[in-house]
């Protein structure tokens, strides 16, 4: 089935830790943090491959996002590992939140060309599909326009 992974946002990090304690897995192993904004999506890893849009959107060097410490901390997980949470810069949340909106379909097709992209909605790795990344930042930037407009921050649960 794949690796899940939900953007969602959370008051603070001990909130973001009840997300995946309280968390639902449902029968075909989709976890949901109830009562949380949330887009889940498979394969887009917040840490590896989130990464060229990160630097895109923020205009950050790679090397400046990947040392942010609020970059993809681990801030709990359930049971075992079944589902874990790790956090999302504050400076990412608010550059993708300040974005021009129009300009998303631009950054996912310039993610779309870095080697390390995602495969989305079933397309391969050679086959990047740069408008089904378009939508899905346009929805994690309207997640981090709601989450600055009332003090919250960004989070990604996953569950293998």
């Amino acid at each position: 089935m794949g690796v899940l992974y939900g953007y969602y946002s959370a008051a603070d990090d001990r909130d973001a830790v009840r997300a995946v304690v309280d968390a639902v897995v449902r029968d075909d192993g989709a976890a949901l943090a109830a009562g949380y904004d949330q887009r889940v999506v498979k394969g887009i890893d917040p840490v590896v491959e989130l990464l060229p849009a990160e630097v895109l959107i923020t205009g950050r060097a790679a090397e400046d996002v990947q040392t942010d410490p609020r970059r993809g901390a681990l801030v709990g997980m359930a049971g075992d590992g079944e589902v874990v949470a790790v956090s999302l810069s504050d400076t990412f949340r608010d550059a993708l939140a300040a974005f021009d909106p129009r300009l998303l379909d631009d950054v996912a097709v310039g993610w779309a060309r870095t080697s390390r992209a995602p495969a989305v909605s079933g397309a391969s790795r050679t086959e990047l599909d740069p408008d089904a990344l378009g939508r899905f930042l346009k929805d994690l930037a309207a997640l981090a326009a709601r989450a600055c407009s009332t003090g919250r921050r960004l989070y990604c649960w996953i569950c293998p």
